[in-house]
């Protein structure tokens, strides 16, 4: 007994984020089969598991992804990472330098080249500041994601920022909290000449509803995925909207983005989109009605313990979707 215990424990111990090979799965998007016009759960079980399961963000090469996971009623939130590895994909672990739990880590998304890897954290800055959410950047050299540094101003600030999403060019789109208004903007910051510009908060096209955050650019900034509050057409709570941008900069009335994305549940505020503009991967809290027949303990704890239980779940699409709302946009 004691040596299967030795063995067992040798077996998942990992001294590095994702170190640990997955029992034989390979191919691309960790193994899974690629999703249509319909909307799939990403990786039951492994990427959606039953805890609050969010956010996405895949290198452009295919080879590493990071994801969010948060348990304890919020209270413990940060970052998972795995990378293929002579083929085969590593087991999903906390990312090497997300694993304070007295600080939260989320909203992982990398760079078009994939060598920047933004998030937020409440980790202070340095010595004299306040624990907040800011935005963190990681770059990756000869291999290796460095320590993570807060990105500074212009783009952060004494208030709190959420959710970047970085273009082509290096223009960063974000969430503000104003302290003022008490409610969160869009902004965005030009990059030029390796510095972020003033940023400036985006029109009523884009700051829509009673509520809007954790926008997503597009790399090319051709549209904008908005999760709203309060809009009219909503199917209930947050809904998924988006919004084309023309060559003079100009942003198209927002559309909900329909059944194949939106839901009747309230918690939809986390999409992606690969930067090969193939798939959108986005955050539901759908529920597995049926999946009960008879009330007993194995069978709750089942349920508990599995996807679509009424925790958030990351889901994934064809862009097609996106296109076709692109053929209605109104300027």
């Amino acid at each position: 007994m004691f040596l299967l215990i030795a063995v067992t424990f040798a077996s998942c111990r990992s001294d590095h984020a994702g170190s640990a090979k997955s029992p034989a799965i390979r191919g691309d998007y960790y193994g899974q089969v690629p999703p249509g016009d319909t909307a799939m759960l990403f990786a039951p079980n492994t990427f959606s598991t039953g805890m609050n399961d969010r956010d996405f963000a895949i290198t452009p090469d295919g080879d590493e992804i990071f994801f969010c996971r948060e348990v304890g009623n919020y209270r413990y939130t940060t970052i998972f990472y795995t990378h293929r590895d002579d083929g085969l994909w590593t087991v999903p672990e906390v990312f090497e330098y997300c694993t304070e739990p007295a600080y939260k880590f989320i909203e992982p998304h990398l760079s078009a080249d994939g060598k920047k890897l933004y998030f937020i954290s409440t980790m202070p800055a340095d010595s004299t500041s306040d624990s907040k959410e800011d935005i963190w950047v990681s770059t990756k050299t000869e291999g290796r994601w460095s320590q993570p540094e807060n990105l500074g101003p212009p783009v952060n600030t004494k208030s709190k920022e959420f959710f970047p999403s970085v273009t082509y060019d290096g223009t960063i789109y974000y969430t503000q909290l104003d302290t003022i208004a008490n409610d969160e903007f869009i902004y965005r910051s030009r990059f030029v000449d390796g510095t972020y510009q003033e940023p400036e908060k985006l029109g009523p096209n884009v700051n829509i509803g009673r509520a809007r955050y954790n926008a997503f650019v597009a790399r090319d900034e051709s549209y904008i995925i908005i999760p709203a509050f309060g809009m009219d057409d909503s199917y209930g709570g947050t809904d998924y909207y988006i919004s084309f941008r023309d060559s003079l900069d100009n942003w198209s009335l927002p559309m909900n983005m329909g059944p194949e994305i939106n839901s009747s549940n309230p918690r939809e505020w986390s999409a992606s989109v690969t930067t090969d503009g193939k798939y959108l991967f986005f955050m539901s809290a759908r529920m597995n009605n049926d999946a009960l027949s008879r009330l007993s303990y194995q069978s709750m704890l089942g349920y508990h313990n599995s996807p679509q239980n009424g925790n958030t779940d990351i889901y994934w699409i064809s862009t097609a979707v996106i296109e076709k709302l692109r053929s209605k946009a109104i300027f």
